[in-house]
């Protein structure tokens, strides 16, 4: 394949940053870039001959197994359908990119297989699994307290602002929703499946493509269609993504709003209507009220149909890190079915001051539209029959 000879280079060059190495040290500590080419035959052993038993999930790049190298580390091994048509491209795509990221808040890549027709990914194992399986079943929703909820919040912002601005080049995801986000043993989020993922050399910012790929619900609408890219298509993503975590609520939900499917639409009627705490998940029976109101203005605040009034990923860190701030009113959100090209500009978020937590780090108050603070107490919910 004509990707492999990079690919190999892209690994060595990991694996020495990984492990700080430096000319002549592969050979004083008898390292062989191989480490990172995992044998068909180890992830066959591993994964049980991937055994229906042992596997997580399946997505359109293919099958996901747990597997168990021969040291005893536990893996997930990605392997591309062989039936997939574009899985060579979206699998040489996966890799390049992980191969440039580090970042706590983004799934870890180990290393690769390539023989032959096989060609699979290698991951760091994650026992909880991905978001959806805790947000939108019934038994286990209820382990996701406030408190978890929002450091979920947090730790997606940070590793999308990271992609954003802090890689070495700026990555837009293109697909950020609950089942391609994964949680370690602490329920901590990292940001998974890159496949779809572009990377924007340079000091490109957006880019036009006549293939919308993505998932139905999170898609900007610019994207949907225009198929207009940039940061801004992950921070709809995004928004969509904190309404689902703060209401425990799938986007497309057929019993929201007198039948008529979307989450947006009926968190925006709430918001409307004064009664945006009717958003909050029913199992929540304790919440920060200001921190979970602030949380629901956020998301619409990511939604809104005018792609410049959403806020880009360090205001939403910065939102998000405040210990007292004021929000801007968020605009009507957009919708895939509907989506206009508009060019008028926004102060998002205007900066007023600073101060110092007791860490000693700075966080930074922001101005314009609702106040809240970090302080409130939590608040416990009564059923109302809701």
């Amino acid at each position: 394949m004509g990707f492999l000879p990079s690919l190999y280079g892209c690994l060595k060059l990991k694996r020495k940053v990984n492990e700080g190495a430096v000319k002549g040290e592969e050979e004083e500590e008898g390292f062989s870039t191989q480490d990172l080419f995992f044998k068909f035959q180890t992830l066959q052993i591993a994964t049980n001959f991937f055994s229906e038993l042992n596997q997580l999930g399946r997505g359109g790049f293919g099958p996901v197994f747990k597997g168990l190298l021969p040291n005893g580390q536990e893996v997930a091994v990605k392997k591309l359908s062989n039936v997939s048509k574009q899985g060579v491209r979206e699998f040489t795509n996966e890799v390049k990119l992980l191969l440039r990221v580090q970042h706590r808040n983004l799934v870890t890549l180990l290393g690769c297989c390539v023989e032959g027709p096989e060609k699979m990914l290698v991951y760091e194992y994650l026992p909880n699994r991905s978001l959806d399986n805790f947000l939108f079943v019934t038994d286990k929703s209820a382990s996701l307290d406030w408190s978890r909820r929002f450091t979920i919040i947090t730790g997606i912002a940070r590793g999308l602002l990271y992609l954003h601005e802090e890689a070495p080049e700026r990555i837009i995801h293109r697909d950020i929703k609950a089942s391609n986000i994964l949680l370690d043993e602490q329920l901590n989020p990292k940001i998974s499946d890159f496949g779809l993922a572009r990377l924007f050399p340079g000091d490109d910012t957006h880019f036009n493509t006549f293939q919308i790929t993505g998932t139905r619900g999170y898609i900007a609408p610019e994207y949907a269609m225009h198929g207009i890219v940039s940061v801004k298509t992950d921070v709809f993503s995004y928004g969509v993504l904190v309404l689902e975590i703060v209401s425990g609520k799938k986007n497309l939900d057929s019993k929201l709003d007198n039948g008529k499917p979307g989450l947006l639409s009926y968190a925006w009627n709430l918001s409307q209507g004064g009664n945006t705490l009717d958003l909050i998940d029913p199992s929540l029976q304790k919440f920060n009220r200001d921190e979970a109101a602030m949380c629901i203005q956020l998301g619409l605040l990511c939604c809104q149909a005018n792609v410049a009034d959403r806020p880009n990923m360090n205001s939403v860190n910065l939102m998000l890190l405040s210990d007292s701030f004021t929000l801007p009113v968020p605009g009507k959100p957009g919708t895939q079915g509907c989506a206009r090209r508009r060019t008028t500009t926004s102060s998002f978020p205007t900066v007023t001051g600073s101060t110092s937590n007791t860490t000693g780090a700075t966080k930074t108050s922001v101005s314009s539209g609702s106040d809240f603070s970090r302080n409130s107490i939590s608040v416990s919910l009564i059923d109302e029959g809701r």
